[in-house]
């Protein structure tokens, strides 16, 4: 038995929006973990700026859409 269209978009929507929760969770615990690196380190430029690219990384991805794909 097939599932409607119109039941697979809803499908594929609750996935699309789990997936962008957990790449945006993921992209704040390294940002959190280059911080606290930075911390302990005698150069924490680098992975300052790390942190940042993780931390806009995390601000834009719920931004993306399934059609940019």
């Amino acid at each position: 038995m097939a599932a409607s269209p119109k039941e697979n978009r809803a499908e594929f929507e609750r996935g699309w929006a789990a997936a962008l929760l957990a790449a945006r969770h993921w992209h704040e615990a390294q940002a959190k973990q280059a911080i606290v690196l930075s911390k302990r380190t005698r150069f924490p430029k680098n992975l300052e700026r790390e942190a940042e690219v993780h931390l806009r990384a995390a601000e834009r991805i719920v931004t993306l859409d399934p059609d940019d794909v």
